[in-house]
């Protein structure tokens, strides 16, 4: 017996097909540096190389159109923004998850195949939280 685990996606969805240390293929754009995904765009490159410096600011894209989700990628290691951060986004009323950036991948690209309203901000993985 087989069976097709592929995501139904709408098409022009795009989710992430392989990453590396220093890059992540999301879908026919492969990306070297920090970026988020939002609204269909990729934006890069996007923040420095360390969660600690996110500020409210490096999140103002989020307002044009709130996501319900937002992954957040933080590099090699899981890590948190500054508790401001994460009022601003419980503000918003974006759900958000912080988790290393490979599992961040992963998880984006379930979340696409349940047909959630999701945004990606992504540290590449071989930074060191």
């Amino acid at each position: 017996m087989q069976g097709d685990i592929t995501p139904d996606l709408e098409s022009g969805q795009r989710i992430f097909h392989a990453y590396g240390d220093t890059f992540f293929q999301l879908g026919p754009d492969k990306i070297e540096a920090s970026f988020y995904f939002h609204q269909g765009e990729v934006h890069t490159p996007w923040l420095k190389q360390d969660i600690s410096t996110l500020t409210i600011a490096d999140l103002k894209w989020l307002e044009t159109h709130t996501p319900e989700v937002l992954v957040i990628g933080t590099g090699r290691r899981t890590a948190f923004p500054s508790h401001d951060v994460m009022d601003y986004l419980a503000d918003l009323h974006v759900g958000f998850e912080c988790m290393d950036s490979l599992s961040a991948a992963r998880t984006f690209n379930i979340l696409v195949g349940e047909g959630r309203d999701i945004a990606a901000a992504m540290l590449l993985p071989n930074v060191r939280g």
